[in-house]
């Protein structure tokens, strides 16, 4: 076979070489050394979820703690899983959680020199890979019909063999010339297919960076790298440009363990040094006791849509992440509580290989951690911007009512004890909303021991003494007067001495005040929160509750 008229034939108009293109269009990057290049690749599907941004922050932090690149490309060969406006979905989302690309895909345009950054743009590039492999007898042309081939699976089937294009099974690997030419001529339509040298019994030996030393079977199967317009594969299309982009990293999920050794064998054949890969674990939960994989179908928290709509913090999620992605990273938190987490050094051999467990709770109570520690002013300019994109109709009360809606959040956040009760912006928003007369509510119930005639006598007496002038101090007092007047224990140890004595206590007396103000059995300490509604509201909310 003359395997040069072959590649010519094929490739008329392919008339570079795979060496322009490594050392002209796309040579090793100017980095120091130890810099790791990695690149987020997703395709524009409409959905991009919790998976993603864990392998993201991977990525990420691989690059950026090490002086390297981050980039962002788009594998977007395949028509057919395309989404309209999927593209700026993803660079959206990956934005919000504060996820800095170096290069690649932005909604501007392209940055970088190693671009075209969509697959789609760079036929030209694979289709002189792939002619280079017809020249060293490693590609052919495969002119099997979709009947052909499932004739060969059932087949197949019949003899219980591994499916597949492979051996006796390949009808179109030792075509000649000839043959070839003839098809040519009568336009038919073909594939180009990789000629492996594998055997089914054949095993090698890869290292990963988070699962170690790997043995695994050799690719035996002839698979496709140009479909029958021209267009690459996933598989031939990753090796050819994380070679041409200089990557040195891979950061995949376990999913695509399995088509490791195809991916080994195109390197190996092309001559090129392979990227480091590494392998994640599934996102994993626990779900009635037993431990499971994320769905994107079952679990509404696998989309960072869900986590965007709430309006969690960022920093918030990037600091949980870190807890699942590396085993030593709370440890290194408890002895640096003040510490950027850009301080920590993240590292591969630190992962899971088990499966990463998702836990929502945790999350929730980390992000109280976190939010304790991000000034106040932040925090409310989050929340309206979070308002303005998803709960339009209260962006008016943040705007009118700032200064309040921030000493609403300042509440109990001094001393050595803060309050944590931030989570998400749809809670905070919660939290606070009793400010607004429109929103205010009363959700919880009295006390056991005080029905509604007895709440009705106490908070008249609250409003007959209530002086908007007094201080914590004086406030209390009158509270503790009023409790003591009605029958009410001054302290709750008094009462637990002697229940008998009293109708209960000091607390169950506050609790009304506190239902009548803020619509809820716990807030904040009331007297700030009256200091920050204002006179005029405290006694209009206490007349209404005493009615």
């Amino acid at each position: 076979m003359d395997y040069k008229k072959l590649a010519d034939l094929l490739f008329p108009n392919i008339t570079k070489t795979v060496s322009y293109y490594e050392e002209t269009v796309f040579p090793k990057r100017d980095l120091k050394e130890g810099a790791v290049v990695t690149r987020l690749a997703p395709s524009p599907t409409g959905f991009i979820h919790l998976g993603n941004l864990y392998g993201a922050f991977v990525d990420e932090r691989l690059a950026h703690q090490n002086g390297g690149i981050f980039m962002l490309r788009i594998e977007d060969t395949d028509d057919k899983r395309k989404v309209e406006g999927a593209i700026e979905t993803i660079i959206s989302s990956l934005e919000y959680f504060d996820l800095k690309f170096d290069e690649g895909v932005t909604v501007n345009g392209e940055i970088g020199h190693y671009g075209p950054y969509y697959q789609s743009h760079r036929a030209e590039i694979y289709q002189t890979v792939a002619k280079y492999l017809v020249e060293q007898g490693r590609a052919y042309p495969c002119f099997c019909t979709e009947e052909e081939l499932s004739e060969v699976r059932k087949q197949q089937e019949a003899e219980k063999v591994t499916p597949g294009y492979y051996g006796k099974w390949a009808k179109d690997r030792d075509l000649t010339l000839e043959e070839i030419e003839k098809r040519l001529k009568n336009k038919e339509s073909f594939v180009l297919r990789f000629k492996s040298m594998g055997s089914e019994e054949g095993r090698f030996e890869i290292e990963d960076a988070i699962r170690g030393t790997l043995s695994m079977p050799e690719n035996f199967q002839d698979i496709v790298l140009l479909k029958s317009n021209g267009i690459p594969t996933y598989h031939f299309a990753h090796v050819v440009d994380d070679h041409l982009m200089r990557v040195t990293h891979v950061v995949r999920g376990e999913e695509w363990l399995s088509t490791l050794p195809i991916h080994y064998e195109l390197f190996k054949t092309l001559g090129w040094e392979l990227p480091i890969y590494c392998h994640t674990a599934h996102m994993m939960k626990i779900d009635n006791g037993v431990k499971r994989k994320l769905s994107k179908r079952k679990d509404p928290e696998m989309g960072l849509g869900y986590y965007m709509e709430l309006g969690y913090f960022p920093a918030a999620v990037r600091e949980y992440l870190l807890t699942i992605l590396n085993s030593n990273f709370e440890e290194w938190r408890m002895a640096n509580p003040d510490s950027n987490i850009s301080e920590f050094k993240f590292s591969l051999n630190k992962m899971s290989i088990s499966g990463a467990l998702f836990d929502l709770n945790k999350l929730n109570d980390i992000s109280k951690d976190v939010l304790v520690k991000i000034p106040v002013e932040e925090i409310y300019s989050f929340l309206l911007d979070w308002a303005k994109k998803y709960k339009q109709e209260i962006v008016s009360n943040l705007t009118e009512h700032k200064d309040s809606v921030i000493k609403l959040l300042s509440v109990g956040r001094d001393g050595a004890k803060p309050r944590k009760d931030l989570i998400y912006c749809e809670q905070i928003f919660d939290f606070i909303k009793y400010f607004f007369d429109e929103y205010f509510e009363i959700v919880d119930p009295y006390p056991q021991n005080i029905d509604e005639e007895e709440a009705k006598k106490l908070l008249k007496a609250y409003l007959e003494t209530y002086d908007h002038n007094d201080d914590q101090t004086q406030w209390f007092e009158k509270i503790r007067e009023i409790a003591e007047q009605n029958g009410y224990a001054a302290k709750p140890k008094d009462y637990k001495k002697n229940p008998d004595m009293y109708k209960g206590h000091v607390g169950d007396v506050s609790t009304v005040i506190r239902l009548a103000i803020v619509g809820r059995a716990s807030s904040p300490d009331v007297w700030e929160i009256q200091q920050i509604l204002g006179e005029k509201k405290v006694r209009e909310r206490i007349k209404k509750a005493a009615m």
